[in-house]
């Protein structure tokens, strides 16, 4: 017997990430923002991003790029991530990712590594 797993064990996860993930589904509705992206996007009016349109935040030449990775991704289950964009200010690296259920296409999400050492000790607890 399969054991079900609360949700807000997966939401724990993503709320914990250091850096912005921002999901949408198939329409490019931003249905949630981690609390580093309402951090990150809170010029741009933070929270206030969740139910409006992704793309109403880009330029149209990304909101094409954005459609064309959509795309890429309903096109097969094995495409779900692309490498759309290094931010060198920040020295990071940022992707599109694709989300499933059951290998049906669901939404996307944004993702950011940022390629600094982590200046953090080892276990330091104290």
């Amino acid at each position: 017997m399969e054991k079900k797993i609360d949700i807000s064990f997966y939401k724990s996860i993503v709320d914990q990430d250091r850096a912005a993930v921002v999901i949408c589904d198939l329409t490019h509705e931003v249905i949630y923002m981690n609390p580093a992206a309402v951090h990150n996007y809170e010029k741009w009016g933070g929270d206030t991003l969740v139910g409006k349109s992704l793309l109403a935040c880009h330029n149209p030449e990304s909101g094409e790029k954005i459609q064309k990775v959509l795309d890429w991704f309903a096109a097969d289950e094995s495409h779900n991530i692309v490498y759309t964009f290094h931010n060198e200010k920040q020295n990071k690296d940022v992707y599109m990712v694709a989300l499933r259920d059951e290998g049906k296409l669901i939404g996307y999400y944004e993702k950011h590594e940022y390629r600094d050492a982590e200046t953090m000790k080892f276990y330091d607890l104290w």
